[in-house]
């Protein structure tokens, strides 16, 4: 059987000594997670804090534009609406040289429909001939519901996932779980945190997050699925080989189909315009730290918890007999 030249490159079985290695990268994970908090909340400015918080979240107005054939003069955009004393402008390009993206907040007590109107007809004496390809409003009230509710959301998938662990598994299988997953959470806000000039925290982040929980915990549930096989085949085999062998077994599959994964999320994000550019960035940093959390700290957990195993060791398999 003939495979993808590539493919072959991956060993079919490795030997690494994951557990030799945990508490070094435990501790990194640990200040890592510290820190993604810190950026998350500093500067303590609500609704989101250290994250830019999109419209979904601290509510305004978002403008997407077109001058094409022509390249948008982002200067004049943004001299054209000073006037107006919008509350946290923000001008930026939107992939084409032709296309600006705006945001910003009417003024307190103002009419949102008759500001945004407002703001094309100054935006169309700047410019000229311009196309306004996305008109999105969100007021205040609903802005600081669609950010409870996108919370909720988070938090409430972590809690299903470690009911859904405890059930299939054992309560240590679930508590190791959770904790990946609340560190991948964590080290996620912390990223965005970082780009904050080029991904927002909006609903496109919660689905984004909500999507990481998912792949996260299929490949915890993977590598659960075998060390719990494996405990059963060598049950004299001290726990950290046995979580070791696990890992190995398993470290080839997770690499092809997060390769998989990722090659669609690099088309996505630079083909899928502005729009999509954070969901993606996002996705990738998911895929990666999803992977890092199910071998460093799930599987940690486990060690340190310990698991229920039997006295007796399994008897060898007895090789076919070949008539």
């Amino acid at each position: 059987m003939k495979f993808w030249p590539l493919i072959k490159v991956l060993p079919v079985r490795t030997h690494f000594r994951f557990v030799r290695l945990s508490k070094v990268f435990s501790s990194l994970s640990v200040l890592a997670i510290a820190a993604s908090i810190f950026f998350s909340l500093y500067p303590f400015k609500p609704p989101c804090g250290g994250l830019a918080c999109g419209i979904d979240f601290a509510g305004g107005t978002v403008l997407e534009l077109s001058t094409a054939p022509n390249a948008v003069d982002t200067a004049k955009v943004r001299s054209a609406l000073d006037p107006m004393h919008l509350g946290d402008l923000v001008v930026q390009g939107g992939g084409a040289p032709s296309a600006a993206i705006i945001r910003f907040q009417a003024p307190a007590g103002a009419d949102i429909s008759k500001t945004v109107a407002t703001a094309q007809t100054h935006l169309t004496q700047a410019l000229g001939t311009v196309k306004f390809t996305r008109t999105d409003v969100v007021g205040p009230k609903v802005s600081g519901e669609l950010l409870t509710s996108g919370l909720l959301g988070l938090g409430l998938a972590i809690l299903l996932m470690l009911l859904y662990i405890w059930f299939r598994f054992e309560l240590q299988f679930g508590l190791g779980a959770v904790a990946a997953l609340f560190h991948d959470v964590f080290l996620t806000f912390g990223m965005m945190a970082l780009l904050k000039n080029y991904i927002e925290f909006d609903l496109r982040a919660v689905a984004a997050i909500l999507t990481i929980i998912g792949y996260s915990m299929n490949d915890t549930v993977v590598v659960f699925d075998r060390f719990r096989e494996n405990l059963r085949k060598y049950k004299r085999m001290p726990l950290d080989e046995v979580i070791d062998m696990s890992i190995n077994e398993m470290l080839t599959r997770t690499i092809i189909t997060s390769m998989t994964a990722v090659l669609a999320l690099v088309a996505l994000a630079v083909f899928g315009g502005p729009s999509l550019f954070g969901l993606s960035v996002i996705l990738l940093f998911g895929i990666a730290i999803g992977t890092y959390s199910s071998i460093y700290i799930a599987a940690p957990v486990i060690l340190l918890w310990g698991v229920k195993r039997a006295d007796e060791e399994a008897e060898p398999l007895k090789p076919a007999t070949v008539r």
